[in-house]
């Protein structure tokens, strides 16, 4: 890549039908985990037309009411009438949630207390400082515009807005640094009295002026609101949504690898979600002690095995101490056994719910505890 570029990222809206499965999965996780620390979940969602399949293993004695989770989840996004593509009322939900594998569960149970990596795999964590989140500025941009694309629906500023909806913003980059948006893509559910002229200065004055600073916009950025024009039929009426479709989405928009796991609907033990929350805690720790201006760590895992089989950092050439002494703070400071990371990042709790919509990474709205820069004094004294 030359240091001149422009660069894409997109997110969805929480009415993505893969969203609605995201927050489904995750929101059965929060259900069984606030009752049960100890509980394994494996919880996948499909959605279409009128019909929600709840799916997956566990292991816990907890009862969880997936018809009453379900409903309550496709309420609070929004969708409270069949004309918006699906109904929290009507909607048909089916259960076919079964009992964990006993070699799965001895696998990551160890008979001395410690855990096992519940897969193999390897997990990327990203941090720059494009943005005072430390995340690169495209995906930060486009969770903010639909974010607020769903908080205006909601308010009531756009009452025509239904729940499904995306975002892209494409950033232009000179000597690697971002410096201006140059195109902004817009496509809004409906209701089918709005004018799409009217839709479309709505958007740039409602949602993307009060998302994109002024100085990252001129006379040349070129907006794409509703380009297919009219879209009423959203949510799964029009597309089917499945857990997991949107792992760039979730975690840093294609600034760099991603390992291939989902996160939603997986219990902390699953090392695809809680290695890849530490390896993003361990990155953006490093950014801010300025260690370097923007770093990635791949971490990887065989099932059933504690300890991480491989390490590995890229700083990109912006590291002011060597990559070698960067690696070694990281052994130092970081526990990288799941235990180590549960117990680091307190993932034993329902907190999973909140980040299966608008991004896992940079949120500043919540509270997340890979987001936290306690490390950074530590960091520093090792220096």
């Amino acid at each position: 890549m030359t240091n001149n570029y422009l660069f894409t990222s997109e997110s969805v809206t929480e009415g993505h039908p893969d969203k609605i499965a995201d927050q489904i999965s995750d929101a059965v996780l929060d259900y069984i985990i606030q009752k049960d620390k100890n509980a394994r979940v494996a919880c996948e969602t499909v959605l279409t037309n009128g019909l929600c399949l709840v799916a997956g293993e566990l292991k816990t004695e907890v009862y969880a009411p997936i018809q009453d989770i379900v409903r309550d989840v496709i309420r609070e996004i929004g969708y409270t009438n069949s004309a918006y593509g699906l109904d929290y009322r009507s909607a048909g939900v089916l259960n076919a949630i079964a009992e964990q594998s006993i070699d799965i569960s001895s696998a990551v149970d160890k008979e001395n207390g410690e855990i096992g990596a519940g897969d193999q795999g390897m997990m990327f964590g990203y941090a720059c400082d494009e943005t005072k989140e430390l995340m690169p500025l495209p995906i930060n941009l486009a969770h903010k515009l639909t974010k607020r694309l769903s908080d205006v629906r909601k308010k009531g500023i756009l009452p025509y807005l239904r729940p499904d909806g995306k975002a892209q913003v494409t950033v232009e980059y000179i000597d690697n640094k971002p410096t201006k948006v140059k195109t902004v893509v817009i496509s809004a559910q409906h209701s089918d009295t709005i004018k799409l002229d009217i839709l479309k200065e709505d958007i740039i004055e409602e949602v993307i002026n009060e998302v994109i600073p002024k100085e990252l916009i001129n006379e040349d950025t070129i907006y794409h609101i509703n380009p297919t024009g009219r879209f009423v039929i959203g949510g799964p009426q029009a597309d089917a949504g499945l857990t997991g479709r949107k792992i760039i989405v979730d975690s840093y928009g294609g600034s760099c690898p991603h390992g291939g796991g989902a996160f939603s609907g997986k219990d902390p033990t699953k090392v695809d979600r809680s290695a890849t929350y530490m390896a993003r805690y361990i990155a953006k720790n490093l950014v801010a002690s300025k260690l370097c201006n923007k770093i990635v760590i791949q971490l990887s895992y065989a099932i059933g095995i504690s300890e991480p089989t491989s390490i590995m950092i890229d700083t990109f050439k912006t590291n002011t101490i060597e990559e070698k002494k960067i690696l070694s703070i990281i052994e130092e400071v970081f526990d990288l056994t799941p235990s180590g990371i549960i117990k680091q990042l307190d993932l034993l709790r329902p907190i999973y719910k909140q980040t299966a919509s608008y991004g896992h990474f940079g949120r500043e709205d919540i509270d997340l505890p890979w987001e936290k820069l306690d490390k950074v004094n530590t960091i520093k004294s090792l220096i």
